[in-house]
């Protein structure tokens, strides 16, 4: 009989998939209970290895491929990939996947919980009830609404678009800036207006960048931009963590010319970039203007198991010798 491919997938996944995953080849991951395997660990397992189904915790660069020399696919089950260096997977004959749509509502979602949360001061007046300082209601915690607002996004793709559509309940503008336009019958459909980036940041009381994290987009909005933003703006950042300055944004909190930053994504986990903090920085962390959640864009149940799915049947195709459908990469076998 015939041996199985060996497939390790670094992280807690749903037993739908590692049930799917056991038809076709020999699924190796952490459990019961839920966990990451660190890097090491998942070296350790996966030298024979002819599969990864990968998750946001992990990076693969040219060192980590040479150590698993069977590899013939790396199926991961997020969207931005700038933590895999997908040439160096192609120059090894290595498959790179993603997944291009299922974490766009959901982080849609949760961006528009943040954006209430930061701007109605949520988090300070839940510790105020929590530490008994509340003997009914007083004036206090006095924050912003979203109704008349002009929100600004960063990028109009697939995250982008599904923020706009559900923004249109709030009665809000929506301004974006990004290189390509969307068509007029879209925009029309949306009602959004295209601006330049420096008039987006000068009129908008809300900005969510939403855009991959490149060369040019590391550091977008740093001190200089941020004197941009219209005084008492807020800034939301639920796309990539070294789009934005974050000691930048502390110093702007600190001086009262930023009203609040809400993330859920940070430096710190942009695992391949040179220089990456490898913690929040603390002035954040102890401002009471600020709101943050561990990565929870996608973090809907539903959602995660139909994510390790669909990474799971790339897997597959990739295994039995197809294109998998949604490939970054080209390997030259």
């Amino acid at each position: 009989m015939a041996r199985l491919p060996r497939v390790v997938v670094t992280h807690w996944t749903h037993p739908e998939a590692l049930a799917y995953l056991a038809g076709f080849c020999e699924p190796v991951a952490p459990g019961p209970a839920p966990g990451v395997w660190s890097r090491a660990e998942v070296l350790d397992r996966a030298a024979t290895a002819e599969g990864l189904l990968v998750c946001m915790a992990d990076s693969v660069d040219d060192e980590f491929l040479a150590a698993c020399p069977r590899l013939r696919v790396i199926s991961a089950a997020l969207k931005g990939y700038d933590n895999f260096d997908a040439e160096a997977c192609a120059r090894r004959g290595v498959w790179l996947t993603i997944l291009p749509d299922l974490l766009t509502e959901p982080t849609a979602e949760l961006a528009i919980g943040l954006t209430i949360a930061v701007m109605r001061q949520v988090p300070a007046a839940d510790r105020a009830v929590r530490g008994g300082d509340f003997a009914g209601w007083r004036p206090r915690f006095y924050g912003a609404g979203l109704a008349g607002a002009t929100v600004g996004i960063l990028g109009m793709g697939r995250l982008g678009q599904a923020l706009a559509e559900r923004l249109a309940g709030f009665s809000v503008t929506v301004r974006y800036a990004d290189p390509r336009p969307l068509d007029p019958e879209r925009e029309r459909a949306l009602g959004v207006h295209r601006s330049s980036t420096t008039e987006l940041l000068r009129r908008s009381d809300v900005v969510l960048p939403l855009l991959p994290l490149t060369r040019q987009t590391r550091g977008l909005i740093d001190a200089r931009a941020l004197r941009e933003f219209k005084p008492g703006a807020y800034l939301v950042n639920i796309g990539r963590g070294s789009v934005v300055d974050e000691e930048a944004v502390a110093d702007a909190l600190e001086a009262g010319t930023l009203a609040g930053y809400a993330a859920d994504v940070f430096a710190m986990e942009d695992w391949l970039l040179p220089g990456r903090p490898d913690r929040i920085p603390a002035r954040l962390l102890e401002n009471p203007r600020t709101v943050f959640t561990p990565h929870l864009g996608s973090a809907v149940d539903g959602v995660r198991r139909e994510m390790s799915l669909a990474a799971a049947r790339q897997l597959r195709q990739a295994l039995s010798g197809q294109r998998p459908d949604h490939a970054v990469n080209d390997p030259a076998r």
